[in-house]
């Protein structure tokens, strides 16, 4: 399938799995390790990196102890985090405006289906700003994102829709059980490094599972 095809049927899991009133299994795309690791990543692209923002939807409960993992290793890489959460699909321009104001010097993206929706509104702020970006989502370094670590997404899609499957046919999400995501994978935009001035580590390069040129 090719990555618009793949992309298409990304977007209707994730509009189905946000709109739904129950807890998802699929819901994030994350998990303390991987997150921790996809932030490690951008501080060894940018290893004089001291000022980073972070958004994520401060409605999902599994971003509690995301969160603390991320704090935590913030404080070991030195490593300053400017808030910017977001509830809603209306909070995203005052969360950008606060961003912003604090003059970040990199943006980190903690992906969930709310933010996965609003993908292009992210990368177009974070290329408006001149901010290196990264996530844990492969779709975000494919849409013009400096950088990703996370969930490999064909598995990511064969699971979701795995699930979305037995919720259309009667199966409360509640009930489903949890799976976290075995395949990770490093995705780097080169074309997002050049328009941004960036010289990116050779040896970062070569560890990457993918280069967009």
């Amino acid at each position: 399938m090719t990555r618009k095809g793949q992309h298409g049927r990304l977007q209707l899991a994730l509009r189905r799995l946000y709109l739904d009133a129950d807890p998802s299994p699929v819901a994030p795309f994350h998990d303390q390790a991987s997150t921790a690791k996809a932030l490690s990543l951008l501080k060894e692209a940018l290893p004089a990196l001291r000022r980073v923002a972070v958004l994520w939807n401060a409605a999902n409960p599994a971003f509690t102890s995301v969160s603390q993992s991320v704090n935590a290793l913030a404080g070991s890489l030195d490593l300053t985090l400017v808030p910017g959460p977001v509830r809603e699909p209306e909070d995203f321009p005052a969360a950008f405006a606060a961003i912003a104001s604090q003059r970040p010097e990199a943006f980190f993206v903690l992906t969930d289906a709310l933010l996965g929706l609003h993908l292009s509104e992210i990368i177009e702020f974070a290329a408006n700003e001149r901010l290196p970006s990264g996530s844990t989502f492969r779709e975000f370094a494919a849409a013009g994102g400096l950088m990703s670590y996370g969930p490999n997404l064909a598995a990511l899609l064969r699971q979701a829709a795995d699930y979305v499957d037995r919720v259309f046919k009667g199966e409360s999400p509640a009930t489903l059980p949890f799976q976290q995501p075995t395949t990770f994978e490093l995705v780097i935009n080169l074309k997002t490094a050049e328009a941004l001035g960036l010289t990116l580590p050779q040896l970062l390069l070569t560890r990457a599972d993918d280069v967009i040129k």
